[in-house]
Order: structure tokens, then sequence, then C-alpha cells
């Protein structure tokens, strides 16, 4: 694909938004309206009919993106052009955009082709890539740890982050839904086939769901296997670092109340009703303290005490301050680099 000057994505606006190639740009022959008449069309009156209203629809979207989005492109554009399965929709934006001159070229198999790659990738083949696991209590910096060793130059895969998750009951993200299952798992892909298998890859210990997106197979079962390394602070540094780091739930008390009342094990109307009084009081560290000692902290014990994951040891992130991430950035790095070269 990247041969291409554009990779074009004919498919309608909806289609486009659950999953599509990366870096394509959606120039839909048909809107989400037309695509659905048009097929009401064929089932309820007859095929020609159709194929009639539908090309009528095509002409006139693809005179529009010729007049909007490609009216700048030159006479040596070189677009690559995909559908659902490669058929009518690519070959008849791919007609006219022949005639005008440029080389054109439509992807076989059309958007299915992309996605029995992603799911061979991610479900059918292992993964050729060593990780090694952030592990950690609720709390203890994980996610700006990985940032951080990204930009010492070390291999991460933020599952997170392309989840648009923080991997928590108040994990959601304000304002910023998840992508779909499919879109997840494409900008996984992309991500993972842009590393180098010959280094370490650095991820953040998850469980197998991300909020509603679900870890692929094939990562998941890497993810199990994985060495860990188990970030440490304590439980006042976490539940201040807690409140820093999810200022938008501590800001947004309908969203706070809601997830509170989502936790796995019923707390009990006395102890939500504590709770009410803390975030009234904006006293949010004292409410992290307690959440982590009912729930979170011992789940965390629960899961690593049947973890048989080998351990790489325990790196002290102190206050969790910018200078203690810094700091606990470095010596992951080093003891990443240490692994790379045993």
């Amino acid at each position: 694909m990247a041969s291409f000057d554009a990779v074009i994505d004919v498919r309608s606006p909806a289609e486009f938004a659950e999953d599509h190639a990366p870096g394509a740009i959606n120039l839909p022959v048909l809107s989400n309206a037309e695509r659905a008449e048009v097929g009401t069309i064929y089932v309820q009156q007859s095929r020609f009919l159709a194929r009639k209203v539908g090309a009528a629809y095509i002409a006139r979207n693809v005179a529009d993106h010729l007049q909007t989005a490609l009216v700048e492109q030159p006479g040596s554009f070189r677009p690559l052009i995909y559908c659902w399965r490669g058929g009518q929709r690519s070959y008849a934006m791919a007609t006219i955009l022949a005639q005008v001159g440029w080389r054109t070229t439509v992807l076989a198999g059309g958007y299915k082709t992309w996605r029995r790659h992603v799911s061979a990738r991610l479900y059918d083949e292992p993964l050729p890539f060593r990780l090694v696991l952030l592990d950690g209590y609720t709390g203890s910096g994980k996610t700006e740890v990985l940032q951080r060793l990204a930009d010492r130059g070390q291999q991460i895969i933020d599952l997170e982050g392309l989840a648009a998750h923080r991997g928590s009951l108040f994990g959601a993200l304000t304002g910023q839904p998840q992508p779909g299952q499919k879109l997840f798992e494409s900008q996984l892909l992309v991500a993972l086939e842009a590393l180098d298998p010959a280094r370490p890859v650095i991820v953040e210990a998850e469980s197998s769901k991300i909020g509603e997106r679900m870890t692929p197979p094939a990562v998941w079962q890497a993810m199990t296997a994985a060495p860990r390394l188990e970030l440490t602070a304590s439980p006042q540094a976490r539940a201040g670092y807690l409140v820093r780091a999810y200022g938008d739930i501590v800001r947004d008390r309908a969203a706070l109340d809601e997830a509170l009342r989502r936790l796995p094990t019923w707390p009990g109307r006395k102890r939500l009703e504590a709770w009410s009084q803390l975030a009234d009081a904006g006293d949010f560290e004292a409410l992290a303290l307690d959440l982590m000692a009912l729930h979170y902290d011992p789940a965390y014990r629960r899961s690593s005490g049947r973890d048989a994951r080998p351990s790489l040891g325990a790196v002290d992130l102190g206050g969790l301050q910018p200078a203690d991430l810094d700091a606990a950035a470095d010596e992951i790095a080093r003891r990443v680099e240490a692994l790379s070269s045993a």
C-alpha cells in the first residue's frame, strides 16, 4: 500500500467508520442512505433497477470527489481503490479515474483482503515478538512510564491508547468512544508491523479485555508467557497519582457515581454514602485509597498470586512525581537493553 499515492476506500461512511485499511481516506461512491436504498431496491424490486439507481448516485458522487478531494491531484497520481470485496463500487470509481488519466489499481478482494490479513496475523499466527510486561498495582504509573520508554527509543505497544480506554472500571475517556473491535485490531496490527522482531517490545500488563475491546488471541498468548517487571509505590503515592491521572472523572460527578455503582462487588449502601461524602468534600485521595483497599489491591494480589510468568524484579517509583517516573523509565530501559543482549 505504501507504493501508492493514496489508498481510497469507496465504501459508505458507516462501513469506513467500522474499520478500514491503514492510511485509507474515505471517498464514498454511495452514502449510507444511498447504499441502503439501492440494497432495498435490489431485494424488493430488481437487480437492473438497483444497478441503474446506484450508477446515477455513483456518477454524481465521483464527480463531486473530482471537484473537491481530488481536484489538486497531478497527472502522475497513482491511487489504490477498494470497496467491500473489490466489486462494482471500486471498479466504477477506478474506471472514471482511469479515464481522467490516472494510473488506478483496484485491491483484489477489497476490504475483505485486508481483514483476512489482520485475522491471520492476530488470530492464527504466533506473535513474532518477545514481550516484556509492565505490571503493578492500580495507580503505579504504568501508562506514563510506557510513554517515557518510547521517548527513550524502546519499542512499545500502547494497548490502552489504541483501545481508547484506561483499562479499569473508571477507564472510559470522556467524550472519546472506543473504536470498534475490527478498527482496534487494524490499528494494533499497523503498530506491530512497524516494530523490529529482533528487539523486545514493552507492553502494559492488561486483562484480556480493555474496556469493551478484546485483546486478540496472538497478542494475549504472547502476554501470558512474557516476563514481567513490577512497578511499586506506596498506597498514598498511588492515590495521589490516580487523582491526577483521572482528573476527567474527578470533574464529572455523574460519571464517578455511575462507575462506583458498576463495581463488581456491591460495596453496600453505607459505603456508597461515605464515598459520596468524600467526593462532596473534594477528598478524592481518601476515596481512591478506599477503592484501592476494597477492590483494586485485593484483585491484583489474587491475580499476581496465581501468576506463573517469570519476574524481572521490581522498580520503585517513589512518590510518582515526574522525576520518579523518569528515573523508573531509565532503569527499565537499562534492564530491557540487558535482556536484548542476553
